[in-house]
């Protein structure tokens, strides 16, 4: 059905009305998810009177954050691409904190461990276990810098840092020829392991009195499990050798790992230190996601909202990562409620009156 171009005129007034009134409509979406913590259920809007005066902590529950004080003049919002972007990167995995929160006692002890073997120039194992998103990696890795910084502050020789991912490994026993890399990168076996070249440089005294130590990182410890674990076993008795020189920390997930190797490894005489990382309880988890929104100059979830997020994932697993992927998911369908909101509103007007308006929100999250 053609229409005439005085209908066509008019439905081209009440479009772009309907486009002006989005802005509108979005922004008080926006009030109403970041109000509610990420809630998407619609909530009647505030009136002004409420709005302008001072929150007030009515509860205890509601005074997480001492009632931080934002700018009054930087406000959060679901449409403002940069303030998205930064809140996505201050909650996602690969943003490393400047400190490891909430893990200063397991942080503390693998330090002192590895400082104890530098001062004494003597080699020794440890093994670091713990749930999925315990804070294991991320303690090693600080664990790492701060023993190289110490080390040079203190007079000894920085020690050499070997990484290991093992699953990166084609097959268990590559790990041996890693290791041996470090000390012989251009060393080839012939006819000889690696393993054998390794233990026969750990039993003989070094040429020279300036060895270094080495700090050998093994994480995902538990895929050098085999069937007689023989190269889990020869890895940890490499600590044992006379003239052995690294320090090996084993990162794995699983808990009963050390029950099921560890006395196999006593009778070896290789028995190393176990530290246990707990899964994090609900104040841990609220504390590291206030600590990681802290920097922000704006308010980006209500207290309660995150109080809610850590009490569930605390329940579950207390699995930190959880924890940041929910609160990244939740500006996400905030952002796409808003997105739907858009499309309602200026349903019966063509695609290519809106197809601007929504290109511009379709690209967050």
């Amino acid at each position: 059905m053609k229409l005439s171009p005085m209908k066509c005129k008019r439905i081209g007034i009440s479009s772009v009305a309907k486009l002006r009134n989005v802005e509108v409509e979005s922004e008080r979406s926006v009030e109403e998810v970041v109000g509610s913590g990420g809630d998407l259920t619609p909530q009647k809007r505030k009136s002004r009177s409420d709005s302008s005066s001072p929150m007030k902590c009515k509860s205890a529950r509601r005074n997480l954050s001492a009632c931080s004080s934002t700018p009054a003049n930087v406000r959060f919002g679901l449409d403002n691409k940069e303030q998205m972007r930064i809140v996505k990167e201050a909650l996602h995995l690969s943003t490393v904190p400047s400190t490891v929160a909430c893990r200063d006692v397991e942080h503390k002890r693998v330090l002192e461990f590895c400082k104890s073997c530098i001062e004494q120039e003597k080699a020794g194992s440890l093994y670091v276990c713990g749930c999925p998103g315990t804070g294991k990696s991320l303690s090693m890795e600080k664990v790492k810098q701060l023993l190289v910084n110490w080390a040079g502050e203190g007079g000894f020789q920085e020690p050499d840092v070997l990484e290991l991912n093992c699953t990166s490994l084609t097959k268990t026993s590559d790990i041996f020829a890693k290791i041996l890399g470090k000390y012989q990168p251009q060393k080839k076996a012939n006819g000889t392991t690696s393993l054998q070249l390794l233990q026969k440089l750990y039993s003989q005294k070094p040429q020279s009195d300036g060895t270094k130590m080495m700090l050998i990182i093994t994480d995902e410890l538990d895929y050098l499990i085999t069937k007689d674990r023989a190269v889990l076993h020869d890895l940890f008795m490499l600590t044992t050798y006379p003239f052995s020189r690294c320090i090996l920390l084993g990162v794995a997930n699983a808990i009963d790992l050390a029950d099921r190797f560890v006395p196999k490894l006593q009778s070896l005489n290789c028995k190393p230190m176990v530290i246990t990382f707990r899964a994090y309880s609900k104040d841990q988890i609220l504390k590291i996601l206030q600590e990681r929104l802290m920097a922000l100059p704006y308010t980006v979830f209500q207290p309660h909202a995150l109080e809610l997020c850590a009490r569930k994932v605390a329940a579950a697993s207390g699995d930190m990562r959880k924890a940041l992927y929910i609160s990244r998911l939740v500006k996400a369908q905030a952002f796409k409620s808003i997105l739907l909101n858009i499309i309602y509103l200026t349903s019966g007007t063509s695609y290519r009156s809106i197809k601007s308006k929504i290109l511009e929100y379709i690209a967050y999250p």
